[in-house]
């Protein structure tokens, strides 16, 4: 398939990995249509009707379910949207699943069945998580407080994530296959902390907490009960040893190793995302 000339829909374009996808697609040339509740048209997981104009005249599509293939019922909802993208047209489908989520399988089983050319990203914690979004305040605060231990995760890049979605979206020899994506080493929280802060160039704290603590601290901040219950699983399950290994996936994928956690630290903090303190790191860096 030659996707130079087609318009590439990515669904969660605004996202950690969709925005990464859209701009490398943009850099190419390739036409790209956004799917997001921000889009517009909006489109919405929970609204099939807003599905159609996204699909119009697309052959690939990426997808990235929110807020994850974990949750009941996004097999189905993702099996939905998987069928009525082949009978729209789409010809290749790279999906963007978890790693070591069982409730995962389904949403993969999906698009596997959906008729379509697919291809599995597999994925579990993004180094990102710690300057987008979710972990970002808590960094600034100068201590990380989490429910989990001495278990090791292979922290993997979003752009190495973005490079994969991109070659699987664009190039050959990608259908069919599973990539689980990883960092090339294991790192505690603990220990990912301490290479923030040596980045950073200042104190930052890793404290663990039980996990029943930690969800009624987020009950008392009013975050959204899904997301709690989202949270429980992935503390409680993912976080229990089972992805305590690294995988070859980018390197398969992509023909070069995937970026270390401390790579990843030293260019957040050169960016500013952490704050004042990180423009001496800047500095350190340059200098």
């Amino acid at each position: 398939m030659n996707t130079a000339n087609e318009t590439i829909l990515v669904v969660g374009g605004t996202g950690k990995t969709g925005r990464r996808i859209a701009e490398r697609l943009w850099d190419r040339g390739i036409p790209v249509r956004i799917a997001s509740r921000a889009a517009t048209p909006p489109f919405d997981w929970e609204n099939p009707a807003s599905w159609g104009p996204a699909l119009q005249d697309i052959k690939a599509a990426y997808i990235s379910f929110y807020p994850d293939l974990a949750i009941p019922g996004a097999a189905d909802t993702v099996r939905a949207f998987a069928r009525q993208a082949v009978a729209s047209g789409v010809q290749r489908l790279v999906l963007l699943s978890g790693r070591g989520e069982e409730g995962a399988l389904a949403g993969e089983q999906a698009v596997q069945e959906s008729g379509a050319e697919w291809t599995i990203v597999r994925c579990s914690w993004f180094c990102q998580n710690f300057s987008e979004n979710y972990l970002l305040d808590a960094v600034l605060a100068g201590e990380i407080t989490l429910p989990v231990g001495d278990v090791g995760e292979p922290f993997v890049d979003a752009d190495d994530i973005a490079d994969v979605a991109v070659a699987a979206l664009t190039g050959s020899g990608h259908a069919g296959q599973i990539y689980e994506l990883t960092g090339p080493r294991l790192l505690t929280f603990a220990e990912a902390t301490a290479e923030l802060a040596a980045a950073a160039g200042r104190e930052i704290r890793y404290t663990e907490v039980p996990l029943a603590d930690y969800t009624g601290t987020l009950a008392q901040q009013q975050v959204p009960a899904e997301f709690v219950e989202l949270l429980v699983y992935l503390f409680g399950e993912v976080l229990d040893g089972r992805n305590a290994h690294v995988s070859d996936g980018v390197q398969r994928a992509l023909g070069r190793p995937p970026k270390d956690f401390a790579a990843y630290a030293r260019d957040a903090a050169a960016s500013g995302v952490f704050g004042a303190q990180s423009a001496h790191a800047k500095e350190a860096v340059s200098g």
